[in-house]
């Protein structure tokens, strides 16, 4: 794959392909039609003045806990002041459960440091800061003429204020309560995490000990600011940069959705109902993703708070109308995924929550590619290791194709004395030149386009790859050897980009440069140069692949173009 003629091609298609990927960020994702659904009532925004009966108060209006005005209710997208704090750890989570609402407003993640091996320094994933806000939230809203309920700006409180998962134990309960001595009613939040697991479990115990039924809706709602932008040198060290970050969701019918953060406004999901669904934030490796009972019809919806500083997003799942009758108890649950995009953890956790693994257009080929590499990794206990025999393997697939194109070019290379003595015949005269060469190749049966296919075939296998690399938690700081120890950053001391240099320039005397003009030459002799700085600032790991790809493509041109050299000497 590394035939000069190719780089050209090649650079295009990178450049073609960042471009894609950004129009599909900014241009692709339509705005989402409106569903009539049983029990709606969340508007798309909160507008920041005083709420008008049934709508939705903004950042800076404390909202009543009864929606008044409206035979459906409404929930409540402002924060109020923290209260009380409550640690969780388990052996993969440290959560704090704010009293104030019940809501999660850390999450760290034990086994993920936000360098190489500083696991003193989790990756926070859920932050009460300013500037990095995302938080998680349950809640329950009252119908109209119902007693009053706690959404997420009610104070709970708490037996403990620390919980952790001891040695033997599998499961911890994290109970939060809340009363209404006026109307009898009780509500009891319990959270649940798990040994090995990122699944919080919630529920939400409505006990009803009143004289009038109770009647309302319970959410849940990840409410979160744009994180700061990533940092990056000519914007393409940092992965981070390429990886999408915003709002997800999903539904049988329509299968994966998302919309980024500066869609909200113009193209926000509208009260859809949905039944066997998910709700969710992305972002670079990691998710987080409230997943109701896969049998109750939830309403999602979007909104945007404009009035807070950074604004905030919110993506959010309402339920059916609940009617608990006096003397009555009941439930209403769901699950929270705080963690890495682990596709196999995902998958078992939620239909379609392992597409939080977002490799974009080349899906079909990413998740095959994927597949492989982590049965790879599996015999040899190595990302690195594993990336190259993924390499072997794919030239394994592509030997024949190779092969012909090698064969191709051994076939040129051969008439390169005759093309020049076209040349010195014809001059400057283009078109009979061109004539010249096109008997020349039909008298020799030589295709000149015959070294292309196999390479269009490989560049999508090539961006596949580079999805993969980009999107796999799995190689977040995974080392390989001696000096790579992260293959998702750059390798430090070039090592690998000139390596791939190497094996462009023997490549390129192997190829034939027949019909070239000068000055596509000049740009021939350039690529190698240009090709290791663009690779400087790649992943190690996409870097690696390419250079075993070059190295081994290089081996087997040699090989094939020696079998064509010693055929003709015989």
């Amino acid at each position: 794959m590394n035939n000069p003629r190719s780089f050209l091609l090649l650079a295009l298609a990178l450049v073609s392909f960042m471009i894609w990927n950004q129009w599909q960020q900014d241009f692709s994702q339509p705005p989402v039609a409106v569903t009539a659904a049983e029990n709606t009532g969340v508007p798309a925004a909160a507008t920041g003045t005083t709420p008008a009966p049934g709508t939705i108060p903004s950042a800076d209006t404390p909202a009543p806990a009864t929606a008044s005005g409206s035979t459906a209710a409404s929930v409540p997208a402002a924060t109020a002041a923290a209260g009380d704090l409550i640690e969780v750890k388990s052996d993969v989570l440290k959560l704090a459960i704010d009293t104030r609402g019940g809501t999660i407003v850390r999450a760290d993640l034990l086994a993920y440091p936000r360098e190489p091996k500083d696991f003193a320094n989790p990756v926070r994933l859920l932050d009460d800061n300013a500037a990095t806000f995302f938080i998680a939230q349950t809640g329950l809203v009252s119908a109209q003429g119902s007693a009053a309920a706690p959404d997420h700006m009610a104070t709970f409180t708490a037996e403990q204020k620390s919980y952790a998962l001891a040695d033997g134990q599998d499961s911890l309960e994290i109970p939060l309560t809340w009363q209404d001595a006026q109307s009898g009613l009780t509500v009891r939040k319990v959270f649940v995490i798990k040994r090995g697991s990122y699944v919080v479990d919630s529920r939400q115990e409505i006990a009803n000990n009143g004289t009038a039924p109770w009647t309302g809706n319970a959410y849940r709602q990840l409410q979160r600011v744009s994180p700061p932008a990533a940092k990056s040198t000519f914007g393409i060290t940092n992965p981070e940069a390429y990886s999408f970050t915003g709002a997800a969701w999903y539904s049988p019918s329509d299968k994966f959705k998302k919309l980024a953060f500066d869609k909200f406004a113009k193209s926000p999901l509208v009260d859809t109902t949905v039944t066997g669904g998910w709700i969710a934030m992305l972002q670079h490796h990691f998710v987080t993703a409230w997943i109701p009972p896969a049998d109750e019809a939830d309403v999602y919806s979007t909104s945007e708070i404009t009035t807070a500083t950074p604004p905030r997003y919110i993506v959010r799942a309402k339920s059916p109308l609940l009617t608990v009758a006096p003397g009555a108890t009941q439930t209403t649950q769901a699950r929270l995924f705080v963690g890495p995009k682990l596709p196999s953890a995902m998958t078992a956790t939620a239909p379609g929550l392992h597409l939080a693994v977002d490799f974009g257009m080349l899906t079909f080929i990413s998740e095959p590619l994927y597949w492989v590499l982590s049965k790879l990794h599996g015999l040899v206990n190595n990302w690195g290791f594993a990336i190259i025999l993924l390499v072997l393997l794919i030239k394994i697939v592509f030997y024949k194709l190779s092969e012909a194109q090698y064969r191709s070019a051994a076939k040129m290379r051969k008439l390169q004395p005759r093309v020049q003595a076209l040349k010195d015949r014809y001059g400057d005269d283009r078109q009979k030149m061109g004539q010249a060469m096109m008997e020349l190749y039909q008298k020799e049966k030589i295709n000149p386009l015959g070294g292309c296919l196999p390479m269009l075939v490989q560049i999508p296998v090539f961006f596949a790859l580079y999805c993969v690399l980009l999107e796999s938690v799995e190689l977040r700081h995974a080392p390989f050897i001696l000096w790579i120890q992260n293959l998702t950053a750059p390798d430090p001391y070039f090592v690998l980009p000139i390596l791939n240099a190497a094996a462009m320039i023997a490549t390129q005397h192997l190829t034939p440069t027949t019909g070239m003009d000068p000055v596509q030459a000049r740009m021939m002799k350039a690529m190698p140069v240009v090709f290791s700085i663009l690779f400087a600032f790649f992943p190690a790991g996409l870097v690696l692949y390419w250079t075993v790809n070059g190295i081994a493509s290089l081996a087997q041109q040699w090989f094939v173009t020696r079998r064509v050299e010693a055929s003709d000497k015989a």
